[in-house]
């Protein structure tokens, strides 16, 4: 690899940036040139694609050109982001690509994918852009969900505009209809995050909008496409890939056909991988009820068959093909599925996930470590392990002093295999719903290539129950066996615990009882009716921790702060170490969920049963307690992104450098890029941090445990 951080000045220069603290409300910096620009939908599109154009096709920011002005019919127009030959002066006759966008859709509903027939008269401007340029070759329309590639073709007679189903990479290699099945791969990564997330949208929406297949069946057909994807990656052993699309596969019925023909085996060999069935259990007790083959693996069943038109085959192949999943970048992968998995699983069944704020900060706090084992009992589509994963990678890498996407093939092997290691030993979750259940192991799958162990079952009658995960997880996450746990419980009393063989388990389900002189409480006789589960959920999470163990909870602020709700609060203190709390805004949940309440995160590390004791004889330690208000989270109530302010209410500015290996000439050439940005106003990342800086100066209370990272 060609190491070229010399040319760092060269590039700030020609950007031409200049020593911005702060710009004016409403405006951005514009990513190629660092000038300000306004802010508005068209310009947000126009500045996604230009990170994109960096980061996953490894174009130089130098070689492209913002509202490059250029003659067409008589007249000036503007590209809205040119690229030029790499090194050669923006000229005109240097101009290889050139860019339109427009403002993207608003709404979040379905939007019908359309043609590049039915496209016709917006890329009219591309064509007489790409048409006044004797050397562009390559054209791009795109209103952020749209994509529409134009390859110029030009004879002796006539120019004309050939749909491609993608463009070059920065060398401009891109295989033919025969060789495509080698051609590199975009990488989607955190830097430029966009892309993916919207290829899966648009995948989705092509099924749904166009082919008018319901919403939930849609989501299916994606998902075997996804794992067909996958799986091809991870089966290479030598051969060229199959999952793959020729640039102009898509457009023709016989390129639709071969598409089909080549993408449906694989599939059925997937379906053959991870089959949906139950296996027998070595600990199995007939004498007992006990169900010989009670664990149910795998994914998919004979029945399913991808029932999509080989028209939206094509489409979604040339879509999934573009990336190579397996040296994505985890938390993106993982944004961008759950995207999906909210539209369907959310909007049908009332369901709502925790941000990915509040899941960062939970985890990063109680770093969990790679031989502790990590259990969410309310996992969800499993925000908080993949999370966990994420965190986990990142301290392989830096245990082995390794740079994000700099790893050789035989350390990315390695650690992919680590992981893997790591989420099938280590990692647990568990939930309700199966629906989630099953979106939770496909998104460790995605992430980890590993199956996972997340249960189907209820944790509030654990290690009781009847539903299929159960008994299995009887065996592997019993009581008291859980190093670190996380979680943001089903809550609200509307939904509340009233089952009598539920509640005789929960000390927190008894009746109210009368205040003694040192403050504690005498329980009642008999139980309470009904109970909010996440009240519920706190002595269960509590009980899950083997002694010294650590816990992250989400809980509405009522429990820590009600008058009513100080026997919970004595209960806590009684069997736990407090660790710190963390007050959330409204917007946190508002924007997700529309649910309007105030929650913490109370953190909590369990007792030892001498320490108990020890309290009792009245021996009672001080201790130190973490504890932050977080008032912004990168977002208003209406989802929109805050940005810090100066006093003279403009946004503020930082410095962000920015590396990405791209490929000149034949040879890898490392870029470093120095930009400004503005920053998001989000103190979740500023309380992570500080815990740390506190934990490291005040030891955890009570069993000593682990020593925290530097």
């Amino acid at each position: 690899m060609v190491d070229t951080l010399n040319e760092q000045a060269a590039i700030e220069a020609e950007a031409g940036q200049e020593e911005i603290t702060a710009i004016p409300d409403g405006m951005l910096l514009d990513y190629i040139n660092g000038k300000p620009v306004k802010d508005n939908s068209k310009e947000q599109v126009r500045q996604r694609i230009a990170r994109a154009l960096f980061h996953e096709y490894g174009i130089s920011v130098e070689d492209m050109e913002p509202d490059f002005r250029m003659p067409v019919g008589g007249k000036n127009k503007k590209a809205g982001i040119a690229i030029f030959r790499h090194g050669q002066e923006h000229k005109v006759e240097n101009l290889r690509r050139v860019v339109v966008c427009e403002k993207e859709p608003t709404g979040r509903g379905i939007t019908k994918m359309r043609s590049h027939d039915q496209a016709k008269r917006d890329l009219e401007a591309l064509k007489e852009l790409m048409a006044a340029a004797e050397n562009c070759e390559w054209g791009l329309w795109t209103n952020g969900l749209e994509f529409f590639f134009l390859q110029k073709e030009v004879t002796r007679f006539d120019v004309s505009f050939k749909p491609v189903g993608d463009w070059p990479m920065g060398d401009e290699t891109l295989g033919t209809r025969d060789v495509a099945s080698i051609a590199r791969l975009r990488v989607a990564n955190e830097k430029a995050p966009e892309l993916l997330k919207v290829t899966f949208r648009r995948c989705h929406n092509f099924i749904h909008g166009n082919e008018g297949m319901p919403k939930d069946k849609a989501f299916k057909q994606l998902l075997y496409l996804i794992f067909a994807k996958m799986y091809d990656e991870q089966n290479l052993n030598g051969q060229p890939p199959r999952f793959w699309a020729g640039p102009t596969e898509q457009f023709t019925p016989e390129g639709q056909t071969a598409i089909s023909e080549r993408i449906k085996p694989i599939f059925e060999e997937v379906k053959q991988k991870y089959p949906l069935q139950k296996v027998k259990r070595d600990d199995c007790d007939p004498e007992k009820g006990d169900d010989l083959e009670s664990e149910e693996i795998g994914f998919f069943s004979d029945s399913d068959k991808i029932e999509i038109t080989d028209r939206a085959l094509a489409f979604l192949v040339s879509e999934l093909s573009k990336y190579d999943f397996s040296r994505s970048d985890i938390d993106v992968k993982g944004a961008a599925y759950q995207e999906i998995v909210g539209d369907n699983l959310r909007g049908d069944r009332g369901q709502y996930f925790t941000p990915k704020g509040v899941v960062k900060l939970a985890v990063a706090m109680l770093d969990p470590q790679p031989n502790e084992r990590a259990l969410d009992p309310a996992c969800g589509t499993g925000g908080f392990l993949i999370a966990t994963i994420n965190h986990m990678l990142s301290r392989f890498r830096r245990d082995k002093n390794i740079k994000t996407f700099d790893e050789s093939t035989a350390e990315f092997l390695s650690m992919k295999e680590e992981l893997k290691c790591y989420v099938e030993t280590y990692l647990f979750g568990a939930d309700f719903d199966n629906e989630l259940v099953k979106a939770s192991k496909m998104n460790l799958m995605m992430s980890a290539n590993a199956y996972g162990n997340v249960f189907h079952m209820d944790s509030l009658m654990f290690p009781d129950g009847h539903l299929t995960g159960n008994k299995v997880a009887e065996k592997k996450i019993k009581l008291g066996s859980i190093d670190v746990l996380m979680t943001n419980p089903p809550f609200g009393s509307d939904i509340p615990i009233s089952d009598p063989m539920v509640l005789n388990n929960f000390d927190l389900a008894g009746k109210g009882g009368k205040r003694q002189g040192d403050g504690s409480f005498i329980r009642g006789d008999g139980y309470q009716t009904a109970v909010a589960p996440e009240i519920l959920f706190i002595e269960r999470c509590v009980n899950w921790l083997r002694p010294g163990g650590r816990m992250g909870i989400v809980l509405p602020d009522g429990i820590l702060g009600n008058p009513g709700d100080e026997p919970i609060r004595r209960w806590i203190l009684k069997h736990c170490w407090v660790l710190a709390s963390v007050d959330l805004p409204v917007e946190v949940f508002i924007v997700e969920a529309n649910v309007n309440i105030l929650t913490s995160l109370l953190f909590l590390k369990k007792k030892t049963d001498q320490e108990m004791k020890a309290e009792a004889l009245g021996q009672v330690t001080d201790y130190p307690v973490f504890m932050a208000v977080a008032e912004k989270v990168g977002f208003d109530r209406r989802g929109n992104t805050l940005y810090k302010r100066s006093p003279d209410g403009e946004d503020l500015v930082e410095t962000v450098i920015e590396t990405e290996t791209i490929r000149l000439s034949g040879e890898k050439v490392k870029r470093t890029l120095r930009r400004k940005q503005k920053i998001v106003d989000d103190d979740l990342l500023e309380i992570a941090k500080e815990y740390q800086k506190f934990r490291s100066q005040n030891p955890e209370p009570g069993l000593p445990t682990r020593k925290v990272a530097p």
